[in-house]
């Protein structure tokens, strides 16, 4: 049964700013690369909380309690092929479970390529991942976190721009800027659940490559937005984890972004699980990946 939710959504976030949560734009005005239209969101609940057509990106910040703050934060990107985010399922519910740990878990409600309004698609997932990272950064001493230590979180689609953002974090487009803009956008750390890496044919997801690229990129796009083609030595470490059943998103995807970092001197951790299918998130009742969080938290405990 299907249930559409824009007011109630958008209800709620406007009382979601609570000494646990809250929630701020992006951006002070309409955002870059942006036309005003009168286009609506939208917002659909089928046990996941799907968002299409998002015309206001936004954080959603999900902040621990500061007895047990660690001072780390994860600024988080739901997959949904680039067509919609899995708000929910690959979003707050992970924020809420790094709060449990002492981590702060900043959710992006970023803006994606296939809407009208839109002047340049696919420079635009990634800018908003820029303004995401920077603003946390702004945010640091208020919100108890180490701007040294704020990384990502991506799933599928969300793990592609978790992973061009640590690759392309200095990439810049000529446009006005503001004082936030001139924060870092370098994530710290990255951990990418079944991620879209790369745009090379034999491997990639073609949902997520046509969302963002259209259906006959250049082969220069392809080559730019294939991450796995953009690691140097100042990429950020990776937690990556996938399962070998994967029939959406090929494992490759993953072990040609771990093979890059290794070549490159940058220490990183692969976990490939025998079963899990695709979107898995936490992995509950799939065998032998229900344990990744784990293994992630003594990942993220040893990264100093």
């Amino acid at each position: 049964m299907k249930y559409l939710l824009n007011f109630l959504f958008f209800f709620g976030f406007s009382i979601l700013a609570t000494a646990q949560n809250q929630v701020l734009k992006l951006w002070p005005a309409t955002p870059p690369l942006q036309k005003e239209m009168d286009l609506k969101e939208e917002v659909v609940q089928e046990g996941i909380l799907r968002i299409s057509n998002v015309q206001e990106p936004l954080i959603e910040v999900f902040l621990p309690t500061p007895q047990v703050a660690t001072g780390e934060a994860v600024v988080i990107f739901p997959g949904g092929g680039y067509g919609i985010l899995a708000y929910d399922w690959e979003g707050t519910d992970f924020a809420k479970w790094l709060n449990s740990q002492g981590i702060a878990g900043i959710v992006v409600k970023y803006r994606l390529p296939n809407s009208k309004s839109l002047i340049d698609p696919k420079e635009v997932p990634l800018m908003d991942a820029q303004r995401a990272m920077r603003l946390v950064r702004h945010h640091a001493s208020d919100w108890n976190i180490n701007p040294s230590k704020v990384g990502v979180m991506g799933f599928s689609a969300g793990g592609h721009l978790a992973s061009t953002l640590s690759t392309q974090y200095a990439h810049e487009l000529d446009r006005d800027k503001d004082a936030i803009d001139q924060l870092s956008a370098r994530p710290d750390f990255s951990i990418l659940v079944y991620p879209v890496i790369t745009f090379n044919e034999r491997f990639t997801h073609g949902g997520s490559r046509k969302n963002l690229l259209g259906d006959t990129p250049s082969k220069e796009l392809i080559e730019r937005f294939s991450n796995e083609l953009q690691v140097d030595e100042n990429t950020p470490r990776a937690f990556l984890v996938h399962a070998q059943d994967d029939q959406a998103v090929p494992l490759e995807n993953s072990t040609l972004y771990y093979q890059a970092l290794h070549s490159k001197g940058v220490e990183s951790s692969l976990h490939i699980y025998p079963k899990g299918g695709h979107g898995f998130a936490f992995g509950r009742s799939r065998g032998a990946v229900e344990n990744w969080t784990e293994v992630l938290l003594d990942w993220i405990k040893n990264l100093n």
